[in-house]
């Protein structure tokens, strides 16, 4: 049913949107075998940038072992790197995803973000890839060039979800913990949820992948998370309790904003200390005219 479920046609079909924007690399490499980006993250690459006090994570054939020695503190050469840069889109799909009262479920948009993104990147010359994930268990695409890694992407995407009515046995931890493992210094993580579950326990974890990562969150939401509908007597079920409420309650129309406003704000927080760009996406939106000014924006015209 149109709006509950995505198909393998609909995210290839965002590939016709993709083409008519204009993209264009901010630093171009001049390298004919390297990849559409001078890479901002250091590593192991072609142009010495400088030395600095080892980090967790650093190659150790790039140690410099005279400055070590003189210093007496472990010391690595970094590089500025000119390659393909992998894109990794961490897709939540989880129950709570699969809700939506506006136009589509939230899954489907999440679907459609990921799918414009990911011809966008593949069109700039990035390496795409993903984990996505389920109530039980997780899904990891490595990131592959051209159309190939986009199409497996978007295969797996497209895949029907079996939803749960008993709690998830996998939810942001395993998220993070499956990003760790995939995500190679330089990437390009775009994490796309309801972020229901994500609090302040996850900054850690998710420092931890900003180390040597860029990560741009999209939140997925509808409109009857942020408020109540209009005043009457209502009846709800998640497939194994039913509630009944009255939205005529003022205390309870109040108190349910101020609990998704809350959460919001406490996410947006979180995020800008880890310097994570939030951008937030409705059920009723056109995800693709919001992307494209975002995308036009990150890659140049």
């Amino acid at each position: 049913m149109k709006g509950i479920h995505i198909t393998l046609d609909e995210l290839i079909q965002a590939r016709l949107l993709a083409q008519r924007l204009r993209l264009a690399s901010r630093d171009s490499a001049r390298a004919q075998r390297g990849g559409a980006h001078l890479s901002r993250f250091r590593g192991r690459g072609i142009d010495f940038d400088e030395v600095r006090v080892y980090q967790p994570g650093d190659d150790i054939r790039s140690m410099d072992w005279r400055v070590t020695a003189r210093t007496g503190r472990p010391h690595a050469k970094v590089f500025r790197e000119e390659r393909e840069r992998p894109v990794l889109f961490a897709v939540d799909l989880g129950s709570s995803m699969q809700f939506g009262t506006r136009v589509a479920f939230k899954s489907v948009i999440a679907a459609k973000v990921t799918a414009f993104w990911a011809w966008c990147a593949a069109r700039h010359g990035d390496r795409v890839g993903g984990v996505l994930l389920r109530d039980h268990g997780s899904v990891e695409c490595k990131p592959r060039a051209g159309h190939a890694g986009v199409l497996r992407l978007l295969n797996a995407l497209a895949e029907p979800v079996v939803l749960s009515i008993s709690a998830p046995a996998h939810g942001v931890a395993q998220l993070l913990q499956s990003l760790r493992s995939v995500a190679r210094p330089g990437s390009l993580i775009v994490w796309i949820s309801d972020f229901r579950e994500v609090t302040a326990a996850h900054a850690a974890a998710l420092s931890e992948l900003r180390l040597h990562s860029e990560l741009v969150a999209v939140q997925i939401y509808d409109d009857l998370e942020a408020q109540l509908p209009p005043p009457g007597r209502y009846s709800v079920s998640d497939g194994r309790r039913s509630l009944a409420f009255d939205a005529a309650d003022p205390a309870l129309r109040d108190a349910y904003q101020q609990r998704f406003a809350q959460h919001t704000h406490e996410l947006q927080v979180l995020l800008n200390s880890l310097s994570i760009r939030l951008l937030r996406v409705a059920t009723h939106d056109d995800p693709y005219a919001l992307l494209s000014r975002e995308l036009r924006a990150m890659y140049g015209r």
